[in-house]
């Protein structure tokens, strides 16, 4: 049906080896197929691992390897019949860093697009090149769009999506392998409701369950509410439906496309300042 998809947002504790989270992509591809989504969303890195955190660099990393088994998850995508959104590394001609990236498998089995961490965290830096574009897709009447955890921090980029007409944002993250709770729990979700609510945007989050991971992989409607989560740090897979004709709570639905459009207040008519230097304001 037009202006509904099927989302399987999946959690699993990433690790830094390249089988065995290959192995856990495929559990999930099929454990989403068969439960009729039409999209399946894993966490950042998710096949890879993530360079600083489950290996130091990416010194003797074994890269065909990695490509052997994304050629081997595009497959899978194909026989499945399902569009895949999967975290990964993305080698890039040296002295190049490489990207940050997540692949949008069709279902016919071929990278459609690629879309590479636009805003890296300082460490991120030391080990990684930055992307400088957005992925917008289409699928049946969705118009969809990838961030990567850090992107959060940037509400320009999600009015920019805003402005180009996005309905769904697949938004991936790997905050997890830390030593306990952090401000992460109190803010990261909250960012992300908060960029639902202004935008107006479906939100799947994904991040890695991997322990201790301060927030678990979720699901935002339009109006900013957690419809949806998993169990924190535990692997799992959650199915939610984005359907376009159902109404949400938006009260700047009037007054959203006047803001991006650089009107600051939401006045009818032109008030003159009367304002002076030497007025005294209580």
């Amino acid at each position: 049906m037009a202006g509904m998809i099927q989302i399987a947002t999946c959690q699993f504790a990433v690790s830094n080896s390249i089988r065995q989270n290959a192995r856990t992509i495929s559990r999930y591809i099929r454990k989403a197929s068969k439960a009729k989504a039409d999209i399946v969303h894993f966490s950042e890195c998710a096949l890879s691992g993530y360079v600083g955190t489950d290996f130091p660099n990416f010194e003797n990393y074994d890269w065909e390897l990695l490509k052997t088994e994304t050629l081997k998850i595009m497959a899978l995508a194909a026989e499945q019949n399902i569009w895949v959104v999967l975290g990964s590394t993305h080698k890039l001609t040296e002295p190049n860093k490489p990207h940050n990236s997540l692949y949008l498998i069709n279902p016919k089995g071929e990278i459609a697009d690629r879309y590479d961490k636009r805003f890296c965290t300082p460490g991120d830096l030391k080990r990684m090149t930055p992307g400088n574009h957005f992925v917008i897709f289409d699928i049946k009447g969705v118009k969809c769009s990838f961030l990567i955890c850090f992107d959060l921090r940037f509400p320009e980029l999600y009015r920019e999506l805003c402005k180009q007409g996005v309905n769904c944002i697949f938004q991936s993250y790997y905050n997890a392998k830390q030593s306990g709770p952090s401000i992460h729990t109190q803010i990261m979700r909250q960012t992300m409701q908060s960029h639902a609510a202004c935008n107006h945007f479906w939100i799947s989050m994904s991040n890695s369950s991997g322990y201790y991971a301060p927030y678990p992989s979720c699901f935002i409607q339009p109006d900013g509410e957690i419809i949806n989560q998993l169990k924190a740090n535990q692997a799992g897979m959650m199915i939610n439906t984005i359907d376009l004709k159902k109404q949400f709570y938006d009260p700047m639905k009037k007054f959203r496309e006047m803001a991006i459009n650089g009107k600051l207040d939401n006045s009818t008519k032109t008030i003159r300042d009367s304002r002076s230097k030497n007025r005294t304001c209580l």
